[in-house]
């Protein structure tokens, strides 16, 4: 159940961060609610997948996936530059957490 909330709560921190971009600074009122709501369930699913999974495994996915979905998000959606270095460094991302999450797993 662990696993499932913390993929829960990068789901809605990635929309929470989504919307924050699609406020406008927030001068659109719908996607200006949404980070909060979006932000809050993030918060409330990761407190709970932190009573079955290390802080900082949970924490480093956390961060690490969202982040590397928000790149994909912009490049694809927001139509933001994929550069060389841009892929590698999220693919060095992905590697620390694909490492992080199988140490989790035998730990």
């Amino acid at each position: 159940m662990g696993w499932f909330l913390l993929a829960l709560a990068i789901v809605l921190e990635v929309a929470g961060t989504t919307c924050m971009k699609l406020s406008g600074g927030f001068k659109e009122l719908a996607p200006s609610v949404l980070v909060f709501v979006f932000y809050g369930f993030s918060f409330t699913a990761f407190i709970y997948a932190l009573k079955t999974i290390d802080l900082s495994i949970t924490y480093a996915i956390w961060a690490g996936l969202g982040l590397a979905l928000i790149a994909a998000i912009s490049i694809l959606y927001f139509k933001e530059p994929m550069t060389v270095p841009r892929m590698i460094f999220i693919g060095l991302i992905l590697i620390g957490v694909i490492g992080l999450s199988l140490n989790a797993v035998k730990g």
